[in-house]
């Protein structure tokens, strides 16, 4: 049987079984272990178990686990509401302040937790309700808070770019650095959205009342002494500090990432012990069992991914498909568009894990071929997956501000998150005119390459 029938029959059994509803890292293994038993050597099922634990033993997937305590440490306690509660604080005499103090959180928790869904949680839970409470529409409220939480997989530490690093062969030092330029790129962006939103609104609503309509909550005054502003810093300041502390760790040369994410990990639960006196075995047993589920299920993700790319290599599946790519001609734009395109169909229903360990092997040599920076695409990559998180039909984030706003229809949530995804599309596009807006930071730690 030729190479390109076996590839076509692995791509639709692998199809097959995930839309049978089989967990992602049981259909992964699940085709791997079929097509090893039909299409290779039969000792090859021998090799299952110390195949799967030569390509885990790297000692950067050690740290994920360990960022992932650190997330579930921060997540659980009350600082996602603290952290909202002063940025808006300070923030709230400027135009939209109170969305773009919203915004400004969700980068920031989303780079300590580095979870999407914990992200809108916590800061949804207590920004959504303040937002409407403020007039601001629910399509509005819904959409800041969906998109603020993507952030989440771009700002270091990023497990998506750990996974990619690892794929592609690069150095994580230099991927957390590339994403830094981005992610504030993004967050100003959407933060002008939100300034340029709320003017709109704020007018409409002033436009009613003068024509003797209902007062908007828009309309009202909000103010805060500077006392009252001061005494929200001592519960902010630490996590922030922690953020600070870890990035120059990591790039400082002071620690490895295992380290650095073990260090995260101990500092984030002495800082939920000491300020909100969260140490009792009954407290910390949601965030270890948290860790302990989030940890195997994304561990077991990666390990069958990682199998099921080595069967794809060794029955030459994913060097033919390359081959195929490079074979079509395609300019290097027209690829670099067909493959991100690929992405985000496969953002419909496969999580950023899986769309990276699976595609790596296939994508990754045609653009290498094509002379694209692995860096620069890794950047490229993590905002076209995060676009999956809050784009129809299937976004997990819409699903999250569901859960945390029943009352909001779905319609319009997902009314309120499409601009958002374009600023997204506009920051790609600003990234392939302007390479240097994710090389920079890199290149001038680490000199260019």
């Amino acid at each position: 049987m030729s190479t390109g029938i076996i590839g076509i029959l692995y791509g639709l059994g692998t199809l097959l079984l995930m839309f049978s509803g089989m967990p992602i890292a049981f259909a992964l293994g699940g085709i791997a272990v079929i097509f090893m038993f039909f299409f290779m050597p039969s000792a090859s099922l021998d090799t299952i178990a110390p195949n799967v634990y030569e390509e885990m033993a790297n000692i950067t997937l050690l740290s994920i686990p360990l960022f992932i305590l650190k997330g579930a440490a921060i997540g659980k306690s009350r600082a996602g509401s603290d952290l909202y509660l002063a940025i808006h604080a300070w923030m709230h005499k400027i135009p939209g302040g109170l969305g773009i103090a919203n915004i400004l959180a969700s980068g920031l928790f989303a780079a300590m937790s580095g979870s999407s869904p914990a992200t809108c949680s916590a800061i949804g839970s207590a920004g959504i309700p303040e937002m409407r409470a403020r007039g601001y529409s629910p399509r509005f409220a819904a959409g800041i808070i969906a998109a603020g939480g993507t952030l989440g997989i771009l700002l270091p530490p990023s497990i998506v770019m750990i996974l990619f690093a690892i794929a592609a062969e690069q150095s994580l030092g230099r991927l957390f650095l590339a994403g830094i330029i981005p992610g504030l790129l993004m967050v100003a962006l959407f933060s002008i959205y939100a300034a340029f939103r709320y003017k709109k609104e704020y007018k409409s609503a002033l436009d009613v009342w003068k024509q003797g309509g209902e007062k908007s909550a828009y309309l009202d005054e909000f103010e805060m002494s500077l006392l009252d502003k001061t005494r929200l810093l001592p519960r902010v300041v630490p996590f922030v500090t922690l953020l600070i502390g870890v990035m120059v760790a990591l790039y400082g040369g002071y620690a490895t990432p295992s380290e650095t994410a073990g260090l995260g990990g101990l500092l984030a639960l002495i800082l939920i012990a000491v300020i909100y006196r969260l140490w009792r075995p009954s407290q910390l047993s949601p965030i270890l069992a948290s860790t302990l589920k989030e940890s195997t299920m994304l561990m077991f993700i990666i390990g069958m991914s990682l199998l099921y790319s080595y069967v794809m290599s060794y029955l030459h599946i994913s060097q033919s498909a390359a081959e195929s790519i490079v074979a079509l001609g395609l300019s290097k734009w027209t690829l670099l568009a067909v493959i991100l395109v690929m992405i985000v169909v496969l953002g419909f229903f496969l999580p950023p894990v899986s769309i990276i360990l699976m595609t790596a092997p296939i994508i990754l040599p045609p653009l290498k071929a094509a002379g694209f920076d692995m860096i620069w695409f890794g950047i490229i990559m993590t905002i076209v997956m995060e676009m999956g998180l809050i784009h129809p039909p299937v976004g997990l984030n819409i699903f999250v501000i569901k859960n945390i706003a029943p009352d909001i229809p779905l319609k319009e949530i997902i009314w309120g998150v499409i601009p958002f995804v374009g600023l997204m599309i506009l920051t790609v596009l600003l990234l392939c005119f302007f390479p240097g807006i994710a090389t920079f930071l890199p290149d001038v730690v680490f000199g260019a390459k």
